[in-house]
């Protein structure tokens, strides 16, 4: 494996330069979470790629993790994960004004839900008539976000009218966000909610946002916190599922799941 600098100019051409190639044009971007190296997180997004067999042009999105399973490691993931969130920010402005791309889906994982989110409010607060209407932001699917319900409401609230539909994706037994928990003074994380109770179903039926509580995928000896990664097949059979019953949480109506779209 190697890599190579990009300017954004040059950034852009080889994406476009891809699509052309391919004969793509959406473009699938993932944020890594703690404790990701950039080999490890380009293994793992070629390996999400590989089993969804999801038709896009990937963009990895890296951010300077310390890879080490520390809590003084935790805190300066954490900081970095702020650092990075202008970064962000400017690749997907870059993609809405590539004429190459026609839609853009973002996934992030464990702590990148806290830089996507953050990412996502800024562009709210910059931009908003940008944000809502002529982005090509189609879906941001956050998996075993490790963030703050009551700050996830406050992003959410911020973003108002000029935010992307969002997939949430939980799991219950998630020990890595229970210990994150713990690190927070007790405060729940949004990837380990049980959406089925209030006030959370309430609320994410009112923001009709689309969860997908993978709880019940859980084997023997599985690592809840990646589950949604290990299992991709299941999850995606069961967003199509959703999909053929129409149902979404508090029984609405739901849109095409995420990975279902992208599978189109």
């Amino acid at each position: 494996m190697s890599a190579d600098y990009l300017d954004k100019t040059h950034f852009a051409a080889s994406v476009a330069a891809a699509m052309k190639q391919s004969g793509r044009n959406k473009v699938l971007v993932f944020v890594h979470g703690f404790n990701n190296r950039f080999d490890d997180a380009v293994y793992r997004f070629a390996q999400i790629v590989h089993d969804s067999k999801v038709p896009v042009v990937p963009v990895l999105f890296t951010w300077p993790s310390r890879g080490e399973l520390r809590l003084r490691a935790y805190t300066y993931d954490r900081e970095s994960a702020n650092f990075s969130r202008d970064a962000l920010d400017n690749l997907l402005s870059t993609l809405d004004a590539s004429s190459a791309v026609g839609e853009v889906y973002l996934l992030a994982h464990s702590m990148g839900n806290w830089i996507a989110l953050e990412a996502l409010r800024t562009r709210a607060i910059r931009a908003p008539a940008v944000a809502s209407k002529r982005s090509k932001l189609k879906n941001v699917m956050l998996v075993a976000p490790d963030v703050d319900v009551d700050v996830f409401r406050s992003q959410l609230n911020r973003m108002s009218g000029a935010r992307p539909p969002i997939s949430l994706f939980v799991s219950r037994d998630d020990g890595a966000l229970s210990l994150s928990k713990t690190i927070w003074g007790d405060v729940a994380r949004l990837g380990d909610i049980d959406p089925t109770q209030e006030p959370y179903r309430t609320e994410l039926a009112r923001d009709r946002i689309d969860v997908y509580d993978l709880t019940k995928l859980a084997v023997a000896g599985d690592d809840a916190h990646d589950r949604a990664f290990e299992q991709v097949g299941p999850v995606v059979a069961m967003i199509r599922q959703r999909m053929a019953q129409g149902q979404a949480l508090g029984e609405q109506k739901a849109a095409a799941g995420p990975l279902a779209r992208l599978a189109e």
